[in-house]
């Protein structure tokens, strides 16, 4: 049998991962020793790729939703959580070899000195998808729900960083957080990473305190945290304490040896990753889409038509098309499309399909960009660090 038939169908009968109600069991028994955090408010069928740090994976179908809810959110730590948190008296500094001041704010100045605004902005794992790479990437396997697009409130970095001042030389910036190593070493940084200066600069680019109208949850960065729509969601650090206005390309941990980076040139399948000079940092993430309705595995009774629906993006693209097929990619269906609700945010898409009779089939998903590039039909160029696969996503249906 192919193997996108049997990806497909480990799909459809279920994960070996443990699922979040199992996790609480396990927790409450005294098996596991849960990190600041313990799975409260989320989805008991979200999928436990780690306790430590905490990794939790989103089946498709919990992703429907125009706004992605906090419950159904995907989780992707590199560090521990903090333990001791006082929103009343956390401060924001900003500094760095190119800021001309450095500043210092509490929570209440950054709300009181500082216009608020509000984005749907998606953020996707760069490890999005790696269960599918063979041989595997290093790193959590993660299915297809790394994914997720909620409103963010808080104030832009542009305005922060013009408040500081930025010097003619300012290349990166940077953050650094409250988050704790695994090792429990409190002299080691888990992960420190920024993206060039003209992406901070951006209007979506926002230091945020609420998510979907509430305070931030400790998990996912309680109480400020960065948000980069578009880019490797880990750019977007949680429990931020500090930005850093960098001379040049940042070099914190996760910034360097094969860390959210690509082979700058395609390199064989297990083949070892070459040195940094070698690859290239992941910036914008590439297009992509995925059917949230039907979960896969649905069995279709007395009936020969099925409507189908999901969400698309593409990075710091907009998605121009999307079709579907029904008939392993032979022939393409192309389906109704909305605009995204600001620049950055996911754009959800529909249609009908009508099988011709009973039996087994897939349903393929492809999103093509506003620069006409397309999702591959399958698993793209192999990478040590299994980032960036884009292929198609695709369900199993049974026409009964």
């Amino acid at each position: 049998m192919a193997r996108g038939v049997l990806f497909t169908l480990s799909l459809a009968f279920g994960r070996s991962a443990m699922s979040a109600e199992t996790l609480q069991a396990a927790a409450k028994a005294g098996a596991l020793k849960p990190d600041g955090f313990q799975m409260k408010g989320k989805h008991p069928d979200l999928v436990v790729l780690s306790d430590r740090p905490w990794n939790v994976d989103t089946p498709p179908h919990l992703l429907d939703a125009p706004v992605t809810s906090t419950a159904h959110a995907f989780i992707r730590n590199n560090g521990l959580v903090p333990e001791e948190i006082d929103a009343a008296t956390w401060t924001l500094t900003i500094d760095g070899e190119s800021a001309v001041n450095r500043k210092v704010y509490t929570l209440d100045e950054l709300k009181s000195n500082f216009k608020h605004y509000t984005y749907q902005l998606q953020l996707e794992c760069g490890g999005n998808g790696r269960g599918e790479f063979s041989p595997p990437g290093k790193g959590n396997q993660w299915g297809n729900g790394a994914i997720h697009c909620c409103q963010w409130t808080g104030v832009r970095v542009k305005d922060v960083l013009a408040a500081a001042g930025i010097k003619p030389d300012a290349v990166y910036v940077a953050y650094y957080g409250k988050d704790r190593h695994i090792s429990g070493d409190p002299k080691k940084v888990p992960i420190s990473r920024g993206v060039p200066v003209n992406k901070a600069l951006e209007n979506e680019s926002l230091l945020a305190w609420a998510m979907n109208g509430k305070d931030i949850p400790l998990i996912h960065g309680y109480p400020l945290r960065l948000v980069f729509g578009g880019w490797p969601a880990s750019a977007s650090g949680k429990w931020v304490n500090r930005l850093v206005i960098r001379n040049k390309v940042h070099d914190g941990p996760k910034m360097t040896h094969g860390s959210y980076m690509v082979p700058a040139q395609p390199i064989a399948p297990g083949a070892p990753a070459p040195a940094d000079k070698d690859m290239k940092i992941i910036e914008s993430m590439p297009v992509r889409s995925l059917i949230s309705y039907p979960k896969t595995g649905a069995i279709l009774q007395n009936k020969k038509t099925l409507n189908l629906r999901g969400h698309a993006w593409a990075g710091d693209l907009e998605v121009k098309e999307m079709h579907v097929s029904t008939d392993f990619g032979a022939t393409w269906q192309l389906c109704k499309l909305e605009k995204p609700v600001n620049r950055l945010a996911w754009q959800d898409w529909s249609t009908k399909v009508t099988f011709p009779s009973a039996g087994y089939y897939e349903i393929w998903a492809r999103a093509t960009d506003s620069l006409g590039k397309m999702q591959p039909m399958v698993v793209p160029a192999w990478n040590p660090g299994g980032y960036l696969n884009n292929a198609c996503h695709r369900i199993a249906v049974q026409v009964a």
